[in-house]
């Protein structure tokens, strides 16, 4: 279902759908933002996780408070320098508003139990081995909270 060609943070297109078989958390960041040091806790489940088939996707966001107001090059260092960030970043998204077509899939085109208007950076949603949403989590959920970790293992576990 998540079959959109993206940009990643160098602007070199990727497929979504060349992460098939993995399941992947994809999550829109901000680097001024109070939930910030989430990074940090996206880093570490990627790291426990990532030999186990989990993918987790990084989407710039300008859209709250304008709170990712740098270019690719900042974002890509102060991820980096800062938090380590291993996992892959793309180019800045809309998630409100005039929706980035990842994100009006996101939002609009999934299990009406997980659809909705992203309410601010940090939103996470956990897509399954065949590349279908099955668990959406808010911005203060922390990435490695207890629900998400589980979510997280079941899929991997193809539960």
């Amino acid at each position: 279902m998540i079959d959109h060609t993206v940009p990643n943070i160098k602007g070199q297109p990727v497929a979504l759908s060349s992460y098939r078989g993995k399941a992947l958390v994809i999550v829109n960041v901000a680097s001024q933002c109070g939930l910030t040091p989430q990074y940090e806790g996206l880093q570490k489940l990627y790291a426990t996780y990532r030999d186990k088939g989990l993918e987790v996707l990084g989407f710039p966001c300008n859209d709250f408070a304008g709170q990712e107001p740098g270019t690719n090059a900042e974002i890509e260092t102060f991820c980096s320098t800062r938090f380590a960030v291993t996992f892959p970043l793309f180019d800045k998204v809309r998630a409100k508003g005039d929706k980035s077509p990842l994100y009006k899939t996101l939002t609009e085109e999934i299990d009406p139990a997980l659809r909705g208007e992203i309410k601010w950076n940090f939103t996470k949603f956990l897509v399954d081995r065949q590349g279908r949403v099955v668990a959406r989590f808010e911005p203060r959920v922390e990435p490695m909270d207890p629900a998400v970790v589980a979510q997280v293992e079941a899929v991997l576990a193809g539960r």
